[in-house]
């Protein structure tokens, strides 16, 4: 299930649990899309819980509508990933090694407020 998180205008905001669908995908991707198309960095914030699966059947689709932001990654800026599963903060780690360029920081569930406060980049204003 996807559940969209209020958040400032330069920042996707998630909160995905079970199983995500093709239906999600496409959901965070017109979003992504809808942000990329303004002057800025995008940002995201991703929370998961007890992911069950994906839905292998929306991938081909998904790829096809995801392979043209590649030629966009200097508007990605940070992406934190708060997740309660050990495999999905390994494939994150492993997600930011091929994309270098990107932000990218993974927290536990307990280090939420952490999360939010690099996504939204309160973590570089100084105190």
């Amino acid at each position: 299930m996807l559940e969209f998180i209020k958040s400032p205008n330069d920042v996707l905001a998630v909160k995905l649990t079970g199983t995500i669908t093709g239906k999600d995908l496409d959901a965070i991707l017109d979003k992504a899309e809808d942000i990329i198309s303004t002057p800025g960095k995008l940002n995201f914030y991703v929370e998961t819980k007890g992911i069950e699966g994906l839905e292998l059947s929306a991938m081909p689709h998904h790829f096809s509508r995801s392979f043209p932001l590649f030629s966009k990654l200097d508007r990605f800026g940070r992406v934190a990933v708060v997740a309660d599963q050990a495999w999905i903060r390994v494939l994150t780690r492993f997600e930011s090694a091929l994309l270098p360029y990107v932000s990218y920081r993974v927290f536990e569930p307990e280090e939420r407020k952490e999360a939010l406060d690099f996504a939204y980049g309160k973590e570089l204003i100084p105190a």
